[in-house]
C-alpha cells in the first residue's frame, strides 16, 4: 500500500526539523561548499555534521562530490533554496504579526494606566 501523500509530506518535514540541517541548506543556497566550510561557519564537532549532512544526503536533498581529499557539498535542487526563501517569508510574515499585536498589547497597557 503506497503512502499518502500527506504522510510523505510530514516526513519530509520531519526530516528538516533539525537545526543543523537548516543551516546547512540555507549555507548551500550560494552554492556548493566544502566540508570544511561548513564546518566553520556553522561551529559544530565534525561528527554532528556527519550525521546531520548524511540524512540531507539519503534523502536526496544535497549531493556530494569528492574534490580529491574534499568533500563539496551542494543542494540537489532549486527547488529547496526556493523552499528555505519560502519559509523566511512565511517567519518574517509572521513575526511581523506578532511584533504588531505586541505594539497593541504596550499601548494598550499605557492607556489602561
Amino acid at each position: 500500500m503506497p503512502v499518502p501523500l500527506y504522510q510523505a509530506k510530514a516526513e519530509f518535514f520531519r526530516m528538516l526539523g533539525h537545526p543543523v540541517r537548516i543551516r546547512v541548506l540555507e549555507l548551500l543556497q550560494g552554492g556548493p561548499m566544502p566540508v570544511r566550510d561548513l564546518l566553520t561557519a556553522i561551529e559544530v564537532e565534525p561528527s554532528a555534521l556527519s550525521q546531520q549532512l548524511a540524512v540531507l544526503r539519503r534523502s536526496g536533498i544535497v549531493t556530494a562530490t569528492r574534490e580529491g581529499s574534499t568533500v563539496v557539498y551542494e543542494l540537489a535542487s532549486g527547488d529547496v533554496a526556493d523552499l528555505m526563501r519560502a519559509a523566511r517569508r512565511i517567519l518574517t510574515e509572521m513575526l511581523t504579526g506578532q511584533n504588531e499585536l505586541l505594539v497593541e498589547l504596550r499601548e494598550a497597557e499605557v492607556t489602561a494606566r
